[in-house]
């Protein structure tokens, strides 16, 4: 079986290259390798943002008439933490009891390595395709994602591409392959509080004003009542306190200064927009009460800094999309996905403004772990999978 059409040798060659976000690590020379002999023109252009990483990434495209059907992901992973406490070194791709070792093994170098075997054996099957296939694969996916497929997506646009659908490989199966697609995701909104108070002696509290008791109220504020019971599609939204700090430590000082942050995972009763406003005016109610402040008059002195970039909530409805996909999954595995949209972001948030985008992928137990690996027979099963996808699309 040649290389490009046998995923686990695709798969030990992309694990072999040290793409830890943002660096390339010969990650996207490996893939273009894989793809130019069957055809694919590549590119790799290279973006930038003052105060950020360069970040290169490939844009690779075989076309033919008809659909065009896009494949996007990234070859960018994680560090690896304790490189001692892995049970092979991470970048060797090494083998053991039917299963691959490596940092990327399943986020998301395997997906990749999948679709692009899956192209290869379609093409040998189907000298003439019948629609066009591009990979949009970005190294900037684990770190900020400025510079990746926000902008790779806007270059292409710029340059003429369009697309009909895509999915993305990302590893979406809980328990085993075939349980789950991934058909939107749930919005993303970050926030910071600073409550401004005087600092003082603890001896002398008259003469100070601690921010803390105005903190505790402001977040009860955001946490109770819950901002909605979820929707047909979506879980509940979800806010969740991830810091509390006021970098004091004196134990008889009463600090000046205390700030919060806090993310939000949102479903479609919101926007980012009406979200905001939502909480904007919990803190506000909250900012009068005197329940914790005996005998203080002014509201609470605080400010809220919105993170930049929130990610919007977005259900895709493409039944051609969806339906081929699950039947394709259904005809190899004899099991029915569950349609899902569970789960943090991913680079679909942007691939949804030019076209219909699901996610599916390997299993994801691993992914980020110490002693990331995937099974082998996933490999195989995944490409089976994805080359019954692309016939069943273009048909």
């Amino acid at each position: 079986m040649k290389s490009s059409t046998d995923p686990v040798q695709n798969l030990a060659k992309l694990i072999a290259c040290p793409s830890v976000t943002p660096a390339e690590g010969g990650a996207l020379s490996a893939l273009e390798a894989m793809l130019s002999p069957l055809g694919f023109s590549v590119e790799r252009p290279v973006f930038s943002e003052e105060g950020t990483p360069d970040v290169e990434n490939l844009y690779a495209r075989r076309s033919g008439n008809g659909l065009h059907l896009m494949f996007a992901g990234h070859t960018d992973v994680v560090p690896v933490g304790d490189e001692t406490a892995w049970s092979y070194p991470p970048f060797s791709a090494a083998i053991h009891n039917g299963e691959m070792y490596g940092r990327g093994a399943v986020d998301m170098k395997g997906g990749i390595a999948c679709f692009a075997a899956a192209v290869g054996r379609y093409i040998d099957k189907n000298r003439d395709l019948k629609g066009s296939i591009s990979f949009l694969i970005t190294g900037d996916e684990e770190g900020p994602s400025i510079n990746g497929s926000r902008k790779l997506l806007e270059w292409a646009k710029a340059k003429g591409e369009s697309w009909d659908a895509a999915i993305v490989g990302e590893p979406t199966n809980p328990g085993k392959l075939g349980d789950m697609i991934k058909i939107g995701r749930r919005g993303s909104l970050s926030g910071t509080i600073v409550v401004h108070g005087i600092q003082g002696h603890v001896a002398y509290p008259h003469l100070a004003d601690s921010p803390l008791p105005g903190m505790l109220m402001l977040l009860e504020s955001l946490l109770y009542p819950a901002l909605d019971n979820g929707t047909k599609d979506f879980q509940a939204s979800n806010l969740e306190v991830t810091t509390i700090d006021v970098g004091n430590p004196a134990l008889n000082v009463i600090p000046g200064k205390a700030t919060a942050t806090f993310n939000i995972r949102y479903n479609d009763t919101w926007s980012d927009e009406t979200l905001m406003a939502e909480i904007h005016n919990r803190l506000d109610k909250a900012a009068g009460r005197r329940k914790l402040r005996p005998g203080k008059r002014a509201p609470v002195n605080y400010e809220l800094i919105w993170r930049d970039r929130p990610s919007h909530v977005f259900l895709t409805h493409d039944n051609k999309l969806i339906e081929t996909l699950t039947s394709s999954i259904e005809s190899v595995t004899g099991e029915r996905p569950q349609l899902s949209t569970s789960g943090g972001t991913s680079d679909a948030r942007f691939i949804k403004d030019y076209c219909p985008v699901v996610e599916f992928g390997l299993v994801g137990k691993t992914m980020h772990m110490v002693d990331e690996r995937v099974a082998i027979a996933d490999l195989e099963t995944l490409t089976q999978i994805y080359e019954r996808f692309i016939a069943d699309f273009f048909a």
